[in-house]
């Protein structure tokens, strides 16, 4: 919801005004350690409130979290933004790749809209999954080649694809480590 109004430039109300519900996370994006809000009709609050207690959810001394939740709401525009930036060099350096006629990833930069990169990988071989496994492996020629030993998380999101995210913790050095990771592993690749 938050990368959403980020991107869009509205309020996250204009978003949900039409929503019976809505749950908001504030870890990940916001930074928070944990917690999360559910909004809606008060039945439906006090139900969920129910079944929570039911379930045995609950916490005494929340105090601490929210006030990391309400400091990532307050920095919310500025962190999600550099995330949004973050994942569209990222991006970038993909469609780099893609101008040296790389058979290994494509990327569609109109869809890099928050901080999540799809990129489709191309051809048989690697797989989504293998290449997801050479981004987090570091070797001894690539400290030696490239100066770093950089592990970078992907997921493989389907057959032919994988999932890049950015949160508060990935500054833009991050990125550009990451992205000269990327060019190692496809040149590596490509041999």
């Amino acid at each position: 919801l938050m990368n959403a109004a980020v991107a869009q430039g509205v309020e996250p109300a204009q978003i949900t005004q039409h929503c019976d519900s809505v749950s908001l996370c504030f870890s990940k994006g916001l930074g928070a350690p944990a917690g999360a809000v559910l909004a809606g009709r008060r039945e439906f609050v006090a139900e969920a409130w129910r079944v929570r207690k039911l379930l045995g959810g609950g916490m005494r001394q929340a105090g601490v979290l929210a006030a990391a939740a309400r400091i990532g709401l307050e920095h919310a525009e500025t962190t999600l933004r550099r995330d949004h930036d973050n994942a569209r060099r990222f991006a970038q350096g993909i469609s780099g790749i893609q101008e040296l006629n790389s058979p290994l990833c494509s990327i569609n930069l109109t869809a890099v809209e928050t901080n999540i990169v799809l990129v489709g990988v191309k051809g048989d071989w690697p797989s989504p999954t293998e290449l997801c496994k050479r981004m987090q492996a570091v070797s001894e020629e690539e400290v030696a080649k490239t100066g770093h030993a950089v592990s970078v998380l992907l997921f493989p999101w389907s057959a032919r694809s994988l999932r890049a995210v950015w949160h508060w913790n990935i500054s833009a050095h991050d990125t550009e480590l990451a992205k000269n990771k990327l060019d190692f592993v496809a040149r590596k690749c490509q041999e």
